[in-house]
């Protein structure tokens, strides 16, 4: 296997520390926008032939779809943020690459029932083209980090060897983490944060379908494992709502976060003010009025996740809660994937948010490579059997743990 690593960010640059450790391919490209971002992250490598650096526009549909053919990759992953799904996406089917992302093409609200209907649903741009590559025998796995990604995997564990019949499954997240010196830092991307948390969630229901409520609606209080304890979660826009209905049958899905009122109200006051766009608008410069997007000044006034690892400090957890019924008998469990900043960061020099998400993509790699996982079309991680995954999870070194609710 030859991959086209596409974002040298933080978990681009997680990936490629995971990967490292790993015999499963034969080259990893490592591309950004930024050269010094790829070449740091392969500096890093100490002196490990399978990895160089270049540079590319993941905008640039040609010009990845050349990369890809210079360096013979016959994998692109994706660890850019959503805006560039599509051109990566239809880069890698040009070239004749399995694609592979972290997350999916983006929503837009409906026009006039926001908070009712669904408008253009996530990755609804990329399921379209599902029959095109099925028929020419490729593969795109969509949603594959750790939510969506591992969370979609464990859907289809509770599902294959679990219960019987499923009456919800729910995907909660929820952190301990705390960074030293700043009231309000972002483990994660702003610009993707914003985009899932300020757009209208969507619910499934097999009765309903699809539907969407207003952002923080539903407040819950989950209680989370390994002493991270009570957090207050509400819905959030997110793939899993999108992905697992497709394969897997529930009668409710749904996905809440454990953001925090305090950040909860910091992303109301963005949109008050309009921060959380994404069209550009003309600001004065020194030179001339230039063109910004509010979102982009947003995200460049904060600090950058992947560099606050130093300063966090505690854990954060990944899981689907399941609720249904197994030989007659009433069960709900939580499947859950736990990592401590402390760890991460010694074992790694990854924060725990960045490191969780890029290990996921680096195991299904290697479950393609071995073809322990094979297909063709747009496939979710559901699609594929779960216990290969979960078994190469901990394998890696960062076990996954159930708990009976």
């Amino acid at each position: 296997m030859r991959v086209l690593l596409v974002g040298a960010g933080g978990v681009g640059t997680a990936v490629t520390r995971i990967a490292a450790r790993r015999t499963f391919f034969e080259a990893m490209v490592v591309a950004d926008y930024d050269p010094a971002r790829s070449a740091a992250a392969v500096a890093a490598l100490d002196g490990d032939g399978r990895f160089v650096a270049e540079r590319v526009d993941a905008g640039d549909e040609a010009a990845v779809t050349a990369l890809l053919a210079r360096h013979g990759c016959d994998v692109l992953l994706n660890a850019t943020d959503p805006r560039f799904v599509m051109p990566l996406f239809r880069a890698a089917r040009a070239a004749g690459a399995t694609y592979v992302d972290m997350a999916m093409s983006l929503s837009r609200p409906h026009g006039e029932r926001p908070y009712e209907e669904c408008g253009v649903k996530l990755g609804d741009e990329q399921f379209a083209e599902a029959d095109a590559w099925e028929e020419a025998g490729a593969l795109a796995l969509v949603g594959m980090g750790v939510e969506p990604g591992l969370s979609d995997v464990f859907a289809r564990f509770a599902a294959d060897e679990l219960f019987d019949e499923i009456e919800e499954i729910g995907v909660r997240d929820g952190a301990d983490l705390t960074v030293d010196g700043l009231d309000f830092a972002p483990s994660f991307s702003i610009w993707t944060t914003i985009e899932e948390c300020l757009n209208p969630p969507v619910v499934y229901e097999a009765e309903r379908g699809w539907y969407t409520t207003e952002p923080f609606s539903e407040p819950e209080v989950f209680d989370f494992p390994e002493g991270i304890g009570p957090v207050e979660c509400v819905n959030v826009e997110h793939e899993e709502v999108l992905l697992v209905p497709r394969w897997v049958g529930a009668r409710r899905v749904t996905f809440k976060y454990g953001l925090g009122q305090e950040f909860i109200d910091t992303l109301r006051t963005l949109h008050r003010l309009g921060l959380d766009g994404t069209a550009p608008v003309t600001v004065p410069g020194a030179d001339g009025p230039v063109q910004v997007s509010p979102r982009d000044v947003v995200a460049a006034c904060l600090p950058d996740p992947a560099t606050l690892g130093e300063r966090m400090r505690g854990k954060t957890c990944a899981g689907t809660w399941v609720r249904g019924v197994k030989d007659g008998a009433p069960r709900e469990v939580y499947l859950y994937h736990v990592v401590d900043n402390q760890w991460s960061m010694a074992e790694y020099g990854s924060q725990a948010v960045v490191w969780q998400t890029a290990v996921n993509p680096v195991v299904a790699l290697e479950l393609l490579a071995t073809r322990a996982w094979q297909g063709a079309g747009v496939l979710g991680p559901e699609a594929f059997p779960a216990r290969p995954f979960l078994d190469l999870l901990s394998a890696y070194g960062s076990p996954w743990g159930m708990r009976e609710q």
